[in-house]
């Protein structure tokens, strides 16, 4: 057991992000890793010319490195915005404008993995109709992941850094993938388990993973304090990460942390090769 045990890939969108898009996967390769994965890469653009989609995915095939996991457009990110599926008017709009773009990008590469972020409360509007939209688009999202072979996945965050978003403990985001799963009758819907956001939510990561490990359908590490690679912090990621083996889990586990002030190919040093 331990970190040798663990199918890691590099979230391409928080780490090499000193080098420009198109040489990230390779960059990701050079340091030994098989598999990446990518939050949505054109913030501004739900829907890219395909120039841009085959740009990419020319890299990522060229790079030799898999997709796993992708997300559906999420407004700015990095920035103000945690998503845009609840947000009503363009931001919603803008969300089911990519649903099938980024399905389509996701099954040219084989990734079986769509993650939608749920998106923040907005000053003036009342929470329900938030969530009966964010139940629609979900569906819509779930049906098209479905389509590729895929999963949906709904992610919990934390409140300190996202006090806007409505899911910050992973009963709230499981909440919201038995609904999904309860409207499609598809069964495609899981958690997406960050420990991270779940250390700085204050939640108790081994009573989570107890409690849900057989609805997560992806895992994503960073220690605290401070979003570093294992080992600049306190979390016991080793051990949680072979509690989650125990309990079933085997799929990948997204390194979504930052690299600090070195370059970003010297951020796994805690990792043996």
């Amino acid at each position: 057991m331990g970190f040798t045990d663990q199918r890691f890939n590099v979230n391409l969108s928080i780490l090499f992000t000193e080098l420009p898009l198109l040489e990230r996967p390779a960059a990701a390769a050079a340091a030994g890793f098989t598999a990446v994965e990518l939050w949505w890469p054109w913030v501004d653009s739900p829907v890219p010319g395909q120039a841009e989609l085959d740009a990419l995915q020319h890299a990522i095939e060229e790079a030799g490195v898999q997709l796993t996991g992708l997300n559906f457009y999420a407004g700015q990110l990095p920035g103000p915005d945690r998503g845009a599926l609840s947000v009503p008017g363009e931001e919603s709009e803008r969300f089911r404008a990519n649903i099938d773009v980024a399905a389509r990008f996701a099954a040219s590469l084989g990734c079986t993995a769509l993650n939608a972020l749920y998106g923040n409360r907005v000053e003036g509007v009342d929470p329900a109709e938030q969530d009966a939209l964010a139940l629609e688009n979900l569906v819509l999202a779930a049906r098209a992941a479905d389509r590729i072979g895929a999963v949906l996945l709904i992610e919990a965050l934390n409140r300190p850094e996202s006090p806007l978003y409505p899911l910050v403990s992973a009963p709230a985001a499981v909440e919201v993938v038995d609904k999904v799963n309860e409207a499609t009758g598809l069964g495609n819907a899981r958690f997406l388990m960050d420990l991270y956001h779940l250390s700085m939510n204050g939640e108790d990561p081994p009573a989570v993973i107890e409690r849900f490990a057989a609805k997560t359908g992806h895992v994503q590490i960073a220690d605290n304090p401070g979003r570093g690679a294992p080992g600049t912090g306190s979390l016991p990621l080793e051990d949680l990460l072979d509690q989650l083996t125990k309990a079933g889990y085997d799929g990948w586990v997204g390194l979504e942390y930052k690299p600090g002030e070195r370059p970003s190919a010297e951020a796994f040093d805690w990792l043996a090769r």
